[in-house]
């Protein structure tokens, strides 16, 4: 079932007991982040699956809701795409990829009905929408009314968090829609903090080149799909609302905004549209926090001037609260992973999975789990990690062998320790970082790292045979469960 508005996606939430409502006043400073913040680090169920999303009625100084920690758990991301699981989110990527191909007639006729659902998941223009049952535009805009959190003591203000942030090229018009913070500079301004390795800074540089008005549109809510494919970082050419209606398995309905030449998605709850001006000096301003859980540097972004604000008659603000992890980003990422892979095989076929801990934030640390067939092919696969456009600026890769699970970090660790000799399987190379990693000396370039954690052979220049990890045989791992209350341990164990 897709979710035509964030409203729908909440009810069912409220059914499930996965949102709490708090009718108290809360502060959007500071108070709002710490409450979500503590909520993100509950344990349910002995497993880190974040406390449930947060309903705020009474946010100070704002007549809107605001609700946090929407996808703070792996239930929620699986109830707001209708799946099991977020394998069965994976395989729907993956037809994108890796299409069925048809080895008789019959099985032809069975794809046909496949075929045609996905030809049917592009974007539809609509001529109205719930998104604009209020137009304010001109002197009516305030963005100062949006329950908008600021969260943490250096933060430079009230943060757009939760946006999608749509633009397009302006000799291509391909269009680009990308999450980036936005920070309320004023009533009718944001500055606009694009990654500056993204397409949004791209296109932005495009329209400076040319000389020409920017129109810039801000969605908050609709179908939750939209944002998760929006903060996703899709290959090249692959449009987030296209990817979303795969994902979704039903398009995503687009109109036209009432002050720019851009289309949003008509099931929003709130569009804030608006131009950046070409020749107007970039602004400075403190940073804002980061993912990485430090605060920002400071920044020279661009003004975006509001020209309208357009939103349902009864809207409700979404906001991620970004910090130490875990944070709901965390689950974001962790369906992003496994959406990934297939991409990832279709250009580095030897990896069988992928994992990104949790203290890499997403960004600096990636275990990858190859078959490995000849000699260096752990480099290979390193530098083929860092030549993809989603990894290239991944600080620190490791590769193991296929019979290490990826995801369980502790077992990856081992066999780092166990297999690593630092002289040999220790690589650096100097190459593109992510902007926000504070501890490259240039701010977006700096060194990363690859460690080969997988067995040597002798023509990897290792003279010694390598050694066996020690194990049970089967016969005797089956014979020791089927006795396991025999010995009077209790339950029987598997293992």
């Amino acid at each position: 079932m897709a979710y035509k508005t964030l409203t729908d996606f909440l009810t069912v939430l409220e059914d499930d007991g996965e949102l709490v409502r708090v009718a108290v006043e809360v502060d959007a400073r500071f108070e709002v982040a710490e409450i979500t913040q503590r909520l993100c680090v509950l344990l349910n169920e002995g497993q880190a699956e974040g406390g449930p999303a947060v309903f705020f009625e009474n946010v100070t100084g704002s007549e809107l809701p605001l609700v946090t920690n929407l996808f703070g758990s792996r239930r929620r991301l699986c109830r707001a795409f209708d799946a099991e699981s977020f394998e069965e989110i994976a395989q729907r990527a993956a037809g994108i990829v890796q299409p069925h191909v048809p080895e008789s007639w019959f099985e032809a006729l069975k794809v046909v009905p496949k075929l045609t659902q996905l030809a049917g998941t592009h974007p539809r223009g609509v001529n109205s929408g719930v998104c604009q049952q209020v137009v304010k535009m001109g002197s009516d805009v305030d963005l100062t009314q949006l329950p908008l959190p600021t969260c943490w003591p250096h933060d430079a203000g009230p943060v757009i968090s939760a946006g999608q942030v749509i633009t397009k090229h302006p000799e291509t018009g391909v269009r680009d829609v990308s999450v980036a913070p936005c920070i309320v500079d004023e009533g009718r301004s944001v500055l606009v903090a694009w990654d500056t390795q993204g397409v949004g800074w791209r296109n932005f540089e495009a329209y400076r080149r040319v000389d020409l008005q920017m129109p810039v549109a801000i969605v908050l809510g609709g179908d939750p799909v939209s944002f998760f494919t929006a903060h996703a970082p899709l290959p090249p050419d692959i449009d987030a609302y296209r990817m979303a209606g795969i994902l979704r398995e039903q398009p995503i309905d687009l109109i036209r905004c009432r002050s720019i030449d851009l289309e949003v998605p008509a099931d929003a709850e709130i569009v804030i549209e608006g131009t950046i001006t070409p020749g107007d000096p970039l602004v400075e301003t403190t940073g804002i926090g980061q993912p990485t859980g430090f605060a920002g540097a400071d920044e020279l972004l661009p003004r975006m001037n509001a020209s309208a604000v357009t939103h349902r008659a009864n809207p409700v603000c979404p906001g991620v609260i970004v910090g130490p992890p875990p944070t709901e980003i965390l689950w974001l990422e962790r369906l992003t992973e496994r959406c990934l892979l297939p991409f990832v095989r279709l250009f580095v076929p030897e990896i069988l999975d992928i994992h990104f801990p949790t203290a890499g934030v997403f960004r600096n640390l990636v275990f990858a789990k190859i078959d490995k067939q000849m000699p260096g092919q752990a480099r290979k696969v390193m530098n083929a990690l860092w030549s993809l456009p989603m990894l290239s600026t991944t600080k620190i890769v490791i590769v193991v062998d296929k019979d290490v699970d990826v995801r369980d970090e502790d077992q990856v660790w081992f066999h780092v320790g166990a297999n690593v000799h630092p002289g040999r399987d220790v690589a650096f190379w100097e190459g593109p970082t992510h902007t926000s990693d504070h501890a490259a000396p240039t701010r977006g370039l700096g060194y990363k790292m690859g460690i080969d954690a997988t067995r040597k052979s002798r023509d990897e220049n290792h003279p010694r045979a390598w050694p066996e990890l020690l194990e049970s045989s089967e016969e005797i791992r089956d014979r020791v469960s089927r006795r396991w209350t025999e010995y009077g341990f209790g339950p029987r164990d598997e293992r």
